[in-house]
């Protein structure tokens, strides 16, 4: 079932989530709604919060290529073990503040350590945009979005964008 997005400025995107205690088939439902919703949008990764759920859960593919096998994979409790020294500028957006970009400067690889939808914990490392991505979607859980990374005045055109959206969509 495809979920609604929450559109920045929304009270819930800002928010630290709670650790998921125990895995539940309502969560591994809740995954798998996410993973459709994200695929539709389209996008390559999706948090918890952006669908009002205050939960450390998130889901990604950044598998692009068209003739490539899709990877989607669903993290609870994910964390951040490890990062290199060497940085990297990804171009990034969001699904929850649409149509807006900015470069984004990260570590470009992580060791993450995760709890898979079987209860299995897992770990493993990315680099390049799998890297920038679930650095991205770990970011929500704690409260934090994209345009934080940007200088306020950058950051404060894009809020009032998407004001002026969410104006706009309750009109319809």
């Amino acid at each position: 079932m495809k979920l609604p997005i929450l559109i920045h400025p929304d009270p819930r995107l800002k928010k630290v989530c709670d650790p998921v205690p125990d895995l539940s088939d309502d969560l591994r439902v809740l995954a798998k709604d996410m993973l459709e919703t994200m695929y539709d949008a389209p996008g390559i990764g999706l948090a918890a919060p952006q669908v009002g759920v205050l939960s450390r859960l998130i889901v990604l593919d950044c598998v692009k290529e068209e003739d490539a096998a899709p990877r989607p994979l669903v993290m609870f409790n994910p964390e951040i073990i490890a990062s290199s020294d060497d940085m990297n500028v990804y171009e990034e957006g969001c699904l929850s503040i649409p149509d807006q970009f900015a470069d984004v400067t990260r570590p470009d690889a992580v060791k993450v350590g995760w709890i898979d939808e079987n209860g299995n914990p897992q770990e493993e490392e990315f680099d390049g945009l799998w890297a920038t991505c679930v650095q991205h979607e770990i970011d929500h859980l704690n409260g934090k979005l994209f345009i934080d990374y940007l200088k306020p005045l950058k950051r404060q055109m894009i809020t009032r964008k998407m004001v002026k959206l969410k104006r706009e969509l309750a009109r319809a």
